[in-house]
């Protein structure tokens, strides 16, 4: 009999209930025992696991987040936390892990693999800047939210006369902003790819206040900032167990200043952990399921030390060390169509 233990890691997203279901059910096509890990690799390091069996699964495909739980924790901060690590999945009889999450989950993951811990790999994250494919489940249901909140944000610009800056996430990586930011009709898209010139942003709203449009959008991801700012706004000084300093100011840095520069009056909503939250699309619940069935296929065919990914339509296998090697940032092409619209 095969034990398979699952667990998510990193930020939620809408879809890895999807993924967890998609696991214990295939799994069981094959016979497989299926393991739930609660709270990401925290549970690996201090044993805390339940049984996943079909009842535990039924109904949680349309439900957000996880019922598992998540962690940031980092196993390789400390030699007695991997050792833990290694004696919890022989206590538990795990003969593979399935790891659901972003860069920082598959990094350890990759790690794991390299010591010789069979294991397999599926991307998650709304920032959709995991490399080796195509689109996160997770992206899909951030974007449809953050273009609603513009949507929203329009008409009240509208009526005021106002340019609304909207702060979105994206730490590295300014896919949010640019899909949606294209899909809201927003009249600026600021991402971490390419300092911003405020000179030229305000260029931009003055040249559609002199056509008559009184009102403008911006879009920044969190990420964001302007030439000759070294580094992203953060909260605080404090990191989490990953290095990762949290990020969010750029939207009322952007409002100050466009006051200052433009005259009119600016307003900023950060969208936040609003974006993580709810009932996954029915393209995350899809994608995500897809990804689960493929890596029970993996499992069943020993293929360990990989990353199941999205290639054009097809569910393919990729290494983990060529996954996690470097962030995936945006399309150039896909920020220059955005750029079109910009003054107008």
């Amino acid at each position: 009999m095969t034990t398979v233990g699952v667990l998510t890691g990193g930020g939620d997203c809408p879809g890895l209930n999807a993924v967890i279901r998609a696991v214990v059910r295939a799994g069981a096509k094959y016979g497989f025992d299926t393991i739930g890990i609660r709270d990401g690799w925290h549970g690996l390091v201090v044993g805390d696991v339940e049984p996943l069996t079909d009842y535990s699964v039924s109904g949680i495909l349309p439900k957000g987040g996880t019922i598992l739980g998540t962690s940031r924790t980092n196993p390789f901060k400390s030699e007695a936390d991997i050792q833990r690590v290694r004696d919890n999945i022989r206590r538990f009889g795990i003969d593979a892990l399935v790891a659901i999450g972003g860069e920082d989950t598959l990094g350890v993951a990759n790690k794991l693999s390299k010591l010789g811990i069979p294991v397999v790999g599926v991307p998650k994250t709304i920032d959709n800047d995991v490399a080796a494919t195509d689109y996160t489940f997770g992206f899909d249901t951030a974007i449809s939210i953050v273009t609603e909140a513009i949507d929203r944000l329009h008409t009240t610009a509208e009526s005021h006369h106002r340019v609304m800056v909207v702060e979105v996430m994206g730490r590295h990586a300014g896919w949010i902003a640019t899909m949606a930011g294209i899909a809201g009709g927003a009249d600026q898209i600021l991402i971490p790819e390419i300092p911003f010139d405020l000179d030229e942003v305000t260029r931009h709203l003055q040249a559609r206040h002199d056509k008559g449009k009184k009102f403008s959008i911006v879009v920044a991801a969190e990420g964001a900032r302007p030439k000759g700012m070294e580094d992203a706004i953060t909260q605080s000084d404090r990191v989490d167990e990953f290095g990762h300093a949290t990020l969010g100011g750029i939207g009322i840095y952007l409002r100050d200043e466009l006051e200052k520069r433009f005259g009119m009056e600016a307003r900023v909503t950060v969208l936040g952990h609003v974006q993580r939250g709810g009932i996954p699309t029915a393209h995350d619940r899809v994608l995500a399921t897809r990804f689960g069935v493929a890596a029970v296929e993996l499992i069943k065919e020993k293929d360990f030390g990989k990353m199941v990914a999205l290639r054009g339509n097809d569910i393919i296998a990729v290494p983990l060390e060529e996954a996690v090697a470097h962030l995936k940032t945006v399309d150039m092409d896909l920020y220059k169509i955005a750029s079109i619209f910009y003054g107008g």
